[in-house]
């Protein structure tokens, strides 16, 4: 059987907000297996005024926002531009997440903004944007999309765990791959460390040297989020009118709120793992920033009692995973195959999410 071949270029945006990675992928298909390998991936920062910008991108005018969706568009196409003449590059397409502005699903809104059309004429490559609409559209929550890459390029790992602004989860279960958000993550953690003068807390050192206060570690394992059960979502409103209102009336130092969310998210994390397992000692792949937070992956270890295996991982694979597996659903949309699955979204169906430019 012929091999099938594709090189894409995945941009992500995520929630932590610190820039825009780009990831230049390889992918091959051949007797039914995929496999892929990250040839060039590097993240390039927002600037200053830009960062702002999409940090409040959710309290503009509906003008404002139209504009930030324009002028997005064109700088993520600038950086595609300047990434391929630098790395000498021409891919198939580039995939796009964009940035979330709303993520309402039961109302039937998912929001990213950064114009396909601007990207397409900034870059002057094919872009596939707007992967999260049509899953939305069809009753599902337009998220998370990863898992499906998961299940065709990591399918040996038990469970992958991405630790970015949010967390979230995936899975394989009885056939069918099933993926949710656990909680809040880097969100409020970088939000704390900010506090102290960082834009994050290294290895979680200022988790270490905090203490735990109880009441709140009660109150965040008591919200309601925890007790839905199926496919769910966390939408960055939520953490702003549910987790950060908590955290502020409980009134710690930075070190304390830390120390306090690292054990919170561990718990929760660790009690999802138990609840999923189909094997004494699973395998997880943790991804996204929070890998790096030494103290955490002490915390998670502690609640799954060492009865798990971590599997290692590389530097690019843990910080350009996301973009990675943009690129995989870009591949995916030119296939004409399934991109998003009802089994993680609760959406009416399995769909093929995304919209061509040029």
């Amino acid at each position: 059987m012929q091999t099938e071949s594709y090189t894409l270029i995945g941009l992500m945006s995520g929630t932590s907000g610190d820039g825009l990675d780009l990831a230049h992928c390889h992918f091959e298909y051949q007797k039914g297996l995929w496999s892929y390998e990250i040839l060039q991936a590097e993240t390039r920062p927002f600037p200053m005024e830009l960062g702002q910008a999409l940090a409040s991108s959710h309290l503009l005018s509906g003008l404002d926002l139209a504009l930030l969706d324009v002028n997005f568009g064109r700088w993520m196409g600038e950086q595609v531009k300047n990434f391929c003449f630098e790395h000498q590059v021409k891919p198939m397409a580039v995939a796009s997440h964009g940035h979330t502005v709303f993520h309402q699903p039961e109302k039937r809104l998912s929001l990213q903004i950064g114009n396909g059309w601007a990207l397409h004429q900034a870059s002057g490559e094919k872009v596939i944007a707007d992967f999260r609409m049509l899953d939305v559209q069809l009753g599902g929550q337009g998220a998370p999309l990863v898992p499906i890459g998961d299940r065709h390029l990591f399918s040996q790992v038990d469970f992958c765990i991405n630790l970015g602004g949010i967390s979230n989860l995936s899975l394989e279960k009885n056939g069918q791959r099933i993926a949710f958000d656990c909680s809040p993550f880097n969100l409020l953690l970088n939000r704390e460390a900010a506090k102290l003068g960082s834009a994050y807390d290294q290895d979680g050192a200022w988790a270490r040297a905090g203490n735990l206060n109880q009441a709140l570690l009660a109150q965040l394992n008591a919200l309601p989020f925890y007790a839905v059960s199926g496919a769910k979502s966390l939408g960055r409103e939520s953490i702003d009118e549910v987790f950060i209102p908590l955290l502020g009336l409980a009134g710690l130092s930075p070190k304390d709120c830390l120390r306090t969310l690292v054990e919170h998210f561990a718990i929760q994390i660790a009690a999802l793992i138990r609840t999923h397992a189909s094997k004494a000692t699973p395998s997880v792949l943790l991804t996204g920033g929070g890998a790096y937070n030494r103290y955490f992956v002490e915390r998670l270890d502690h609640h799954l009692n060492q009865n798990w295996l971590q599997v290692e991982a590389s530097k690019e694979l843990i910080e350009f995973k996301e973009a990675l597996i943009f690129a995989f659903l870009g591949v995916l949309k030119l296939r004409g195959e399934a991109n998003a699955l009802a089994s993680v979204t609760g959406a009416t169906r399995d769909s093929s999410g995304g919209i061509a430019f040029g």
